[in-house]
């Protein structure tokens, strides 16, 4: 790739990659649905199980992502710019400055998110292996607690818009930033052959583990027959090992 090619294009730069992008919007969309899908009597119920799934693929992507994608999505992000505490007096003072990428809120807000709606999705498989009525009480407790993160993180999305004078919505839509707003800036290094690579290698072993756990993972069902199925599974089992045990017996 030519020196060229990193410069600056029209009046925007190149800033978060498509499959980021991507990401992002798939996860905000199966969340919403996993949400409004959680009551039994919700007319959409019997996809609560396959959009959570499905968010468990999403965050496996997310976190190889974090490795091996675009220049911006990398972890390594974290690490750079003024540090927490400086951009924490910046924005005291109204006056934070617009990172090209994440600034430090931002990364700690995406993983955060990212961790919490893991913990949404392992309490839900826990309900599904196990169906424990404690397992159900956490699954619900922190997924209540996800909704209010994601609540604290469009506000925290707005007010960084306005004071950094930046449509950081907009930006997450296009993958692009102004120019104006960062002199100097050239376009994100793109993701290589190797990082699409990878990605689908962990997408592809992630549903294949997903199906592991719940082989009816991807089948449309309410949250009641996934739990009650699950429940007589185990009974039946623990009645065969009963019969075997008899059967050596006599």
């Amino acid at each position: 790739m030519s020196e060229t090619d990193h410069l600056t294009h029209g009046s925007r730069i190149q800033v978060w990659d498509g499959p980021l992008r991507i990401f992002h919007w798939l996860l905000v969309l199966s969340i919403a649905v996993t949400f409004l899908s959680s009551e039994e009597d919700s007319p959409i119920n019997q996809w609560h199980m396959i959009s959570g799934w499905f968010a468990a693929i999403l965050i496996a992507f997310r976190m190889t992502w974090g490795f091996v994608g675009g220049e911006y999505a990398r972890f390594s992000g974290i690490f750079k710019g003024g540090g927490l505490g400086h951009h924490i007096s910046e924005t005291l003072r109204l006056r934070p400055t617009a990172p090209v990428g994440h600034n430090p809120f931002g990364w700690m807000s995406a993983l955060l998110l990212i961790a919490v709606t893991a913990a949404v999705i392992w309490t839900g498989a826990l309900i599904v292996t196990s169906a424990g009525e404690t397992a159900e009480e956490l699954h619900e407790l922190i997924g209540w607690s996800l909704l209010a993160l994601i609540a604290v993180h469009i506000l925290a999305v707005v007010v960084m818009s306005a004071l950094t004078r930046e449509n950081l919505v907009r930006a997450m839509v296009s993958g692009t930033k102004p120019t104006e707003r960062h002199p100097g800036a050239r376009s994100a290094r793109k993701p290589s052959l190797f990082a699409y690579l990878t990605a689908f290698v962990v997408v592809v072993a992630a549903m294949f583990g997903i199906l592991k756990i719940d082989p009816q993972a991807f089948v449309p069902r309410s949250t009641e027959s996934a739990e009650y199925s699950d429940s007589n599974m185990g009974d039946m089992q623990h009645d065969e090992d009963e019969e075997h045990e008899i059967e050596r017996g006599e």
